[in-house]
């Protein structure tokens, strides 16, 4: 019977990621800690930095990450000792003896001097472990489990000290024959003929296929080329000597002392030896000279804590990945097998989402390099900023209002109350009552039997409204870092921003900032200005350069939004020079007050936004805005934002008289400000 040809292999690896069911990354959470701390003043390479590091509401960051590293580094040196194989070795001497002095006790054929003899040898050995071991190499033993007991001590220390360098041989060489032994140190002989060929420069790459092919059991981690090899034999040795450096003096002694009796001859020791000086001169750079304090009380045999040596080597690779405080540090360099290894898949999973979200923010037009090659966030980024902050000013309104769903759109007009025929390229909203009823209509007089026709929709009418010309002057001066109104500052800019280009972009919007001297800004310019020791609040300067803008734009309603936390201190002279005094000068004041004027005139709605509760600015703001016409409002910090997009959106409502300056025609009854209002 002919066989069935084979169907298609599956291969299975184990999975590598975290809960399938999990959300996806939250790029929207990061993108809004990055512009907070770019901001707040942060590059935004810092800030991407400084997000990976803390994290997020529902992801542990690199710092929480590292935080575990330390406490597993901890746990390790705080639980364990290095005694345990000087340990089992004092058991296995104790009960080999006990066992011996049974048999000489009951052997009645045994003669009498020679029993005596032997007991007086077992009574004399030495106090020091070592020394007992090796003086009773050449002992007739007469009990077999005593002498099976002996041969365990040798066996041991050979499985110890291969154990230290090569993984797993440990547990290869649990029962060790005659056969075992020799095939050991054939390996170690060829191994050691492999590295000093190595080191002169004269091997292949068929000499490392053929030392694999003949010892290859030996080499669980499957290395592909003698490089591989050398790394993986270095790192144990290292760590085998730093177990040594770790141990006391007398723990070193007895050690050294013992090793000689391996497999029950010094050949052993000689072969590691030789091994370690090859792996020395090939890997210098491994810690070959460290050491640590264990202050447990759970025993380490020499296999056991050179795996222990090794893995507090990889914690501290790891917690130096972690920091990322290098040159040149990439999340990238996480090494995630490691981290799984040392503290769980959940971990792994945590590092893998953080690099998987910084590539994400990186590679979704996120960031762009300037011409200098610095980051900086795109404007898309801006964008989605903006946006949230639109969110979180429209919940606050909404709040104010008795929780009412408040919605900053309507850039295409108020509607009139009238409707009219849809034609193609129309983009007012659909008036459905309207056209279900032409539908029902133009079925009962006879025709198409079809719901709705092109011909049935009617949209609603809209009035056209005033554009506006805005004009936001922020203090930028070194007292609103100071106190804290840096960041609420810019973001109360990109709120209005965001507003004014995304609902209503027939308005146009200048940014100025003001401290010494003041200079029209873009967005990116002014969300990323680091503050600086600037003295002066150069107000006069401000709205010169927004009457200006207000000139050049003559067709459109002028509207002046100012936030500042104190009284102007400089102004700009007929030279161009900048004249600063404190406490303000009379002149400042003037200029100052002379420009605010020149604003009224132009028809400029003025509305002054004070931060602080200086009584000396508030007497200066309330008279200024008395005299111009404008108003002040004091709000909170957290509700500068609403403050400002509500006293804007307000200024764009229709009017009744020229007179008012209502908002209820945006958002209903109520009103919207926590400040003071004046004027």
């Amino acid at each position: 019977m002919a066989e069935h040809p084979r169907g298609p292999v599956s291969r299975f690896h184990r999975y590598q990621g975290g809960d399938p069911l999990a959300p996806p990354i939250d790029l929207a959470e990061a993108l809004d800690a990055i512009g907070e701390d770019v901001m707040a003043g942060y590059s935004p390479e810092r800030a991407l930095n400084e997000f990976l590091r803390r994290g997020g509401r529902d992801q542990l960051g690199l710092d929480d990450l590292a935080r575990q590293v330390q406490g597993r580094r901890r746990d390790l040196l705080r639980k364990h000792n290095l005694g345990g194989t000087l340990h089992d070795i004092q058991k296995l001497l104790d009960h080999a003896v006990l066992e011996e002095r049974k048999q000489l006790a009951r052997d009645v054929d045994m003669d009498d001097t020679d029993r005596s003899f032997a007991e007086m040898r077992l009574e004399n050995l030495p106090k020091s472990t070592s020394a007992a071991v090796n003086d009773l190499a050449d002992y007739d033993w007469r009990s077999s489990g005593a002498r099976a007991d002996y041969q365990k001590i040798k066996d041991m220390l050979g499985q110890e000290l291969l154990g230290q360098r090569f993984e797993g041989m440990k547990q290869t060489l649990q029962n060790v024959s005659d056969e075992d032994r020799q095939a050991v140190n054939e390996m170690l002989s060829d191994l050691n003929d492999l590295l000093d060929k190595h080191r002169r420069g004269e091997d292949s790459q068929e000499d490392f296929d053929e030392f694999m092919q003949k010892h290859g059991e030996y080499f669980p981690e499957q290395p592909q080329n003698i490089d591989e090899l050398i790394d993986a034999l270095a790192a144990r040795s290292a760590a085998a000597q730093r177990m040594l450096n770790s141990m006391t003096a007398e723990q070193r002694e007895e050690l050294m002392n013992l090793s000689a009796q391996a497999f029950g001859s010094p050949q052993l020791m000689q072969s590691l030896a030789e091994l370690d000086g090859n792996l020395q001169a090939l890997r210098p750079g491994e810690d070959w000279s460290g050491s640590e304090r264990f202050e447990g009380d759970g025993p380490l045999g020499l296999a056991e804590g050179a795996q222990v040596m090794a893995d507090l080597a990889d914690l501290d690779e790891l917690a130096d990945q972690l920091s990322q405080a290098y040159d040149g540090a990439r999340i990238d360099d996480i090494d995630i097998d490691k981290l799984a290894n040392q503290l769980g898949d959940e971990a792994a999973v945590d590092a893998r989402t953080l690099r998987d979200l910084e590539k994400a923010l990186r590679e979704n037009n996120t960031f762009r390099r300037d011409s200098q090659g610095n980051l900086q966030l795109t404007p898309k980024a801006m964008r989605q900023l903006g946006q949230t902050l639109l969110k979180d000013i429209a919940t606050r309104m909404s709040r104010r209002a008795g929780e009412r769903d408040v919605r900053l759109a309507g850039a295409a007009g108020e509607a009139s109350g009238a409707t009219k025929p849809w034609e193609f390229g129309s983009t007012e909203p659909w008036d459905i009552p309207r056209s279900i009823l032409n539908g029902v209509l133009r079925r009962a007089s006879g025709g198409n039997g079809r719901s709705i026709e092109l011909d049935d929709i009617e949209v609603s009418e809209t009035e056209s409204r005033t554009q506006a010309a805005v004009a936001l002057l922020v203090d930028t001066s070194f007292s609103m870092a100071m106190d804290g109104r840096w960041v609420p500052m810019k973001r109360t800019a990109l709120a209005l921003h965001t507003l004014i280009r995304t609902r209503f972009r027939d308005d146009r919007l200048q940014l100025i900032g003001f401290s010494r001297h003041a200079q029209v800004m873009d967005i990116e310019e002014l969300t990323g200005l680091d503050a600086m020791w600037d003295k002066g609040t150069n107000l006069h300067h401000a709205v010169l350069l927004a009457n200006r803008y207000f000139r050049k734009n003559p067709d459109a309603q002028p509207v002046l939004l100012v936030v500042t936390d104190g009284e102007p201190t400089s102004h700009l002279e007929a030279d161009g020079s900048v004249r600063f005094a404190y406490p303000p000068h009379p002149v400042t004041i003037a200029h100052t007050v002379d420009e605010l004027d020149v604003s009224q005139r132009l028809g400029a709605q003025i509305t002054i936004f004070r931060l602080g509760s200086d009584p000396g600015l508030a007497r200066f703001v309330d008279g200024l805005a008395r005299r111009v016409g404008g108003r002040v409002v004091a709000p909170e910090l957290d509700d500068l934002g609403v403050a400002v997009v509500d006293s804007y959106l307000g200024s764009r409502a229709p009017r009744s008289g020229g007179q008012t300056n209502d908002v209820d025609g945006w958002f209903g009854r109520g009103g919207w400000f926590d400040g003071e209002l004046y004027g």
